[in-house]
Formats: C-alpha cells, sequence, structure tokens
C-alpha cells in the first residue's frame, strides 16, 4: 500500500469524547489512535457515517471535522477524521496522555541469537 499521507501520524492513546451532530445529536467514546494537524484515527465499538459531522471533545480542545472512513475489524470500529474549517492540531492545542512519534523512535538492538 503506498502512503499518501504528507503529515507524520502521531501514535497516541487516550479516552475522548466525540459528539455526532446532525439531526440525531449524541455522544460516543473512542480511543484514540493517531492524530496530526489535519486529521485523527479513533477506534469506537460502533460505526459512524461517512461524510458525517463530529467534534472531538479533548479535555479544554474541541475538534471538529468529518468522517473520511470506517473499518471494522475484530476490536470495533477504525474511523478517519478529517479536520474542518482550517483548524489545525498541535500539541499546544491538545497533547494526548500517550504520544509517540515514530520518526523519533530509537529502534531496539537485536536480540542474541540463541
Amino acid at each position: 500500500m503506498i502512503e499518501r499521507r504528507t503529515e507524520t501520524r502521531l501514535l497516541c492513546s487516550d479516552l475522548i469524547k466525540v459528539r455526532l451532530e446532525g439531526s440525531a445529536p449524541r455522544e460516543l467514546t473512542a480511543n484514540l489512535e493517531d492524530i496530526s494537524a489535519s486529521g485523527a484515527c479513533l477506534q469506537l465499538e460502533e460505526p459512524l457515517p461517512l461524510d458525517a459531522p463530529v467534534c472531538l471533545l479533548c479535555r479544554r480542545c474541541r475538534l471538529r471535522g468529518k468522517v473520511k472512513y470506517c473499518v471494522h475489524n475484530e476490536i470495533g470500529y477504525f474511523v478517519g477524521v478529517q479536520f474542518q474549517g482550517g483548524l489545525k492540531w498541535s500539541r499546544e492545542l491538545y497533547e494526548p496522555k500517550h504520544l509517540l512519534d515514530p520518526t523519533k523512535a530509537v529502534p531496539s538492538r537485536p536480540l542474541p541469537v540463541c
């Protein structure tokens, strides 16, 4: 698969609320899986419709966006959200509890052969 992203996605883990907006608004709990300046990936227990407007409620921060994909796997649904309205995420705006930049990870030493 060819990587088409122009930004590095930072791996993370943080429980957040997701408000599904529209005619029947509701709030769901999600795990924030990764984040970049223009979007995020969430893990949820139920699917979200494509192009649905959502608001990620991250402590004191509100990130509005639209659902771009929703994929089912054995542990739930992975939902991609693209931020809207010119909003860009940054660490100053909101920093998830667990955050890792994979481009800065130090490779581990190889294990000895037994």
